[in-house]
Order: C-alpha cells, then sequence, then structure tokens
C-alpha cells in the first residue's frame, strides 16, 4: 500500500492487521510525482498486479489550481506507467471518475488523460457535519444528480474488473440510478432525528467551477460491450494518436511549471477536445496547441 498522506496509511495499516490477524502487508509513503522512488519501491516489492487511485479529486479546487491537476494526476500516471512498463507487472487498472466522459472540469480532463496515457502503454461527510452544527445543509443546486456506491460495492466491482483485463480496456460499472443531492440531505437530515427545512435548514449554493448538473458515464450507450458480469461493462474506445500523445506529454514535462493557468486549461483542450472548456483571457486552445506542436 503507497500514498503520500501518512495519517490514512496508518488507519488502513491498523484497520487490515487487526481485520486480518498474520497479513503480510508492506506500507510506502512516496509520492507518485518522484518517478526515482517510484522505481525504488517497486525493485523492493516487485508487485504483480498495479489499482492506481491517487489523484487530486476535489473539482472546484483543482480548477482553482490546474497546475497542481495536471502535476499529480497525468505526471503522476505517467510516472506510474513507466515504472510499470520497466518491471512488467502482470496488470495495471486505473480508477478513473465518470467526470472523464465529456469532462467540464479540469480535474476529469486530467483523468481522462491518465485513461489515454493508460491506454498507450465526497458529499454524505459534509452533510453529517453540517448537521451536526445545526446547519444550514448547503446543496448547490434542487436539481443536481450524482451516483453513489457503497465502498465494498465499489471496490468488488473494481477487483473483478481488473480480473477481466487483457489491456488497455475501459471498465464501466454499473452504479445503478442516480440520486437527487437535495433528497439525499433530506433523508440524513431525517435519520438523524430532524425535520428539513424546520429544524435544519437547506441553502442552494449555486454550481461551483467545473461542476456539472448530472455525470455521464458513457460516451455513446452504442460503444460498449457486456462482460460475464452484468454489472460491468466494456466501453469501445475511439482511434487514439499515440504519437501525439507522448509529444504532447514530453511538452507537458517540459514546460507545464512556465503556463498559466488559463494556458494550461487550453492546452487540456487540445488534448482532450471534448473538454467544455470557455476560455476566460482570450487564449484559444488551437492556437496554444499549434504554438506548442510547432515548438516540439
Amino acid at each position: 500500500m503507497l500514498d503520500y498522506y501518512e495519517n490514512n496509511t496508518y488507519d488502513i495499516q491498523n484497520e487490515l492487521e487487526f481485520t486480518h490477524p498474520g497479513i503480510d502487508l508492506k506500507c510506502v509513503v512516496a509520492n507518485i510525482r518522484d518517478e526515482k522512488r517510484l522505481a525504488e519501491v517497486f525493485n523492493t516489492y516487485k508487485p504483480d498486479i498495479l489499482f492506481h487511485a491517487a489523484a487530486h479529486k476535489h473539482v472546484p479546487m483543482m480548477e482553482e489550481n490546474p497546475l497542481e491537476a495536471v502535476k499529480n494526476n497525468i505526471l503522476g500516471t505517467l510516472n506510474l506507467a513507466r515504472v510499470v512498463d520497466k518491471n512488467n507487472l502482470k496488470k495495471f487498472i486505473l480508477i478513473s471518475t465518470d467526470k472523464a466522459v465529456n469532462p467540464t472540469s479540469v480535474m476529469g480532463t486530467t483523468k481522462r488523460v491518465c485513461e489515454m496515457i493508460i491506454q498507450t502503454y465526497g458529499v454524505v461527510p459534509l452533510f453529517k457535519k453540517q448537521i451536526a452544527m445545526g446547519g444550514p445543509v448547503t446543496v448547490t443546486h434542487p436539481d443536481i444528480k450524482r451516483y453513489f456506491m457503497t465502498i465494498p460495492e465499489a471496490v468488488q466491482l473494481v477487483i473483478q474488473a481488473g480480473a477481466m483485463a487483457s489491456g488497455g480496456e475501459i471498465f464501466v460499472l454499473d452504479m445503478g440510478e442516480p440520486v437527487k443531492i437535495i433528497d439525499l440531505a433530506k433523508d440524513l437530515i431525517r435519520l438523524s432525528g430532524f425535520e428539513p427545512d424546520v429544524d435544519i435548514p437547506i441553502v442552494f449554493t449555486g454550481l461551483r467551477p467545473g461542476e456539472k448538473m448530472f455525470e455521464e458515464l458513457l460516451l455513446s450507450p452504442d460503444k460498449y460491450s457486456m462482460t460475464k458480469n452484468k454489472r460491468i461493462f466494456i466501453e469501445k474506445p475511439g482511434q487514439l494518436d499515440t504519437e501525439k500523445l507522448k509529444s504532447q506529454l514530453l511538452w507537458i514535462e517540459k514546460s507545464i511549471y512556465s503556463m498559466t493557468d488559463e494556458q494550461i486549461k487550453a492546452y487540456l483542450k487540445s488534448m482532450v477536445p471534448e473538454y467544455n472548456y470557455n476560455p476566460q483571457y482570450g487564449y484559444a486552445s488551437e492556437e496554444i496547441a499549434t504554438t506548442i506542436n510547432t515548438e516540439l
């Protein structure tokens, strides 16, 4: 188990050693941005299978900090892919996000690039805290919807998908029907012994930067196939220009620190055309992409 945040690592270590006495568990504190450190870890422990879930995931915060999203999500995944390639692991399973489908955010776009890299080689806790403080409970929009799964349910499906993987597939999990966040908020208030908008007020705060009204799981329903598990599907991705992607990734590694936030977003648009990016300062993704690609 590898993580940069030692507190969570320590907590999970204690839990697993309690529930599975005698488990042969190795816990490593490391940053996926550090390729040399990753190489040392892989050379030491020689894993067979990698489940990669390390990423900056907070949509509005990554909208304000695109450099960090690119460094951690894209370049961190690229580091892992290189190390895995050198160490001949049997399988590399990337945990992506529905926000990578037709992304409207920097976070979702960086995760889409992560999917492309691999092809080539939280709400409830917040509500509980707000209720405990006497409210108000904040919801961005009365019609916003999200998918929810329990952690054991999600982990079981991820492990099963990993067992099916042969290389380059994008697995999509059946997450059931999306839930309206306002309904979830009201249910949690009632389960806490209060009445919504009587004891605990609900306040609508508006959509945050990069946030969608609803999440999409597939680009197109006719572009997936069934598996032997009725809750796991395989998306059929379009053609990917791997040489172009390699050039773009090399450029990011070389020049990301000299780019402004808006330039980073515009260049992400050139990498992921379906990214719904609206420039604020007159930058056009095509112009930036042309300039950058000319210099490559």
